[in-house]
Formats: structure tokens, C-alpha cells, sequence
């Protein structure tokens, strides 16, 4: 993925997030999910038609299919008000097939900060499934993890890329923030956990009803 492309996914995580966390509202965000998602759709057929048959460069061209479908689809579900389960199952379709990017980024291009990144953006997408498919109450988590991940996995790391610094940051340095990454959601899902008296509160909500 082009730095440019990858510092507006840490974009639209960011405002994605704050939509979880109800600060924005569905539809707005969901023009913003457009504009990224049509960048992340024609930059790489364009990608594609200037490969001149590299098969590696085509398959690195495929990755940004998956985030600017998610965009499009989560765009104009809230836009139009579609039922989100569609754009769940999609998610959980992604998050298996980012466990495959990680591989061959460690296997084959023996890139670590990337097979964490993916890793990461597979957990997320996951996440995306259990909130909008299988309807888990851990949309505050979600939010949590998107934030995070706006600036840990896309909007840092092509800062450093465009600026010449990504070779610059180290072993240590990366498994240190894969570390203190991995923290943050712990804490994150203990945080915004919801305790027994609260679902219990929401189960006689629906038993009333």
C-alpha cells in the first residue's frame, strides 16, 4: 500500500472510530468512508494496469482492495441505513485473508513491521464481525482498538515512509509498541466491559418490552 493511501486509512479509522464512540454522526462519517474507499478502489487498478505483469506488485496492489471495499460498503450502509451485517460477514472474510498478507509478509518479504500491521488489521476486522454480524455488545472496544490503530498501524507509519524514516525504527523499537499496543486493548476491553448488573439491566429492558 502507498504511504499516501495508508495515512488516510489511519484517516478514516479515526473518524470511525469516534463514530463507535458516538461523538459523529452515522451518515457523516459515512461520506468520509466513501471518499477513502473510491481512492482505495481506483489506486490500485491503477496499481494493477502499471505492473507490467510483476505478480508482486499486483499482489500488494490487491491488499488495498480490502480496505476500500470496507470503506464503500460501510459508506453506504450508513448512509442509506442498511442492515450491518453484510459489512460484518465481509469483515470476517478480510480478517482470514489478512492472516494470509501476514504470512507472506514474513515469509516472503521478511518484513515483521508489516506481518504485526497486518496482524493487527486482522484482529480489527474481526472485531468488525462480532460487532456488526454476530451483534456483540463491544462497539466502545471496537472504537478503542480503531483509534489505536488509526495511529499505531496506518497514520505513524506513513509519516515515517513518507519522510524517509521507516527503515529507521528498529527491532527493539517495534516490538516494544507491538507490546504496549497489545496493552492498551487489554485495558481497553476491561475498560468498556459491560459488568453483570448492566446486562442484566438490559435483559429485563428486553424482557419488559
Amino acid at each position: 500500500m502507498s504511504s499516501v493511501g495508508l495515512m488516510y486509512v489511519g484517516a478514516v479509522l479515526f473518524v470511525n472510530s469516534l463514530m463507535l464512540f458516538g461523538k459523529i454522526n452515522g451518515k457523516s462519517a459515512g461520506v468520509f468512508n466513501l471518499f477513502v474507499g473510491a481512492i482505495q478502489v481506483i489506486s490500485p487498478f491503477y496499481l494493477i494496469f502499471t505492473a507490467n505483469g510483476d505478480s508482486w506488485a499486483i499482489f500488494n496492489a490487491s491488499g488495498i482492495f480490502l480496505f476500500g471495499l470496507t470503506y464503500l460498503y460501510v459508506g453506504i450502509t450508513n448512509l442509506k441505513n442498511y442492515d450491518p451485517s453484510g459489512v460484518g460477514w465481509y469483515s470476517l472474510w478480510v480478517a482470514i485473508l489478512a492472516l494470509g498478507y501476514a504470512g507472506v509478509n514474513l515469509i516472503h518479504f521478511n518484513d515483521v513491521k508489516f506481518t504485526i500491521i497486518w496482524l493487527m488489521w486482522s484482529f480489527l476486522w474481526t472485531l468488525f464481525y462480532l460487532l456488526l454480524a454476530a451483534k456483540k455488545d463491544i462497539g466502545i472496544f471496537t472504537g478503542c482498538v480503531a483509534l489505536i490503530q488509526s495511529w499505531i498501524t496506518a497514520a505513524i507509519p506513513a509519516f515515517l515512509i513518507l519522510i524517509g524514516q521507516w527503515d529507521a525504527v528498529g527491532p527493539k523499537t517495534t516490538w516494544g509498541v507491538t507490546i504496549l499496543t497489545i496493552l492498551l486493548f487489554v485495558v481497553a476491553y476491561w475498560s468498556t466491559k459491560p459488568s453483570a448488573s448492566s446486562k442484566d439491566q438490559a435483559s429485563n429492558i428486553k424482557l419488559r418490552a
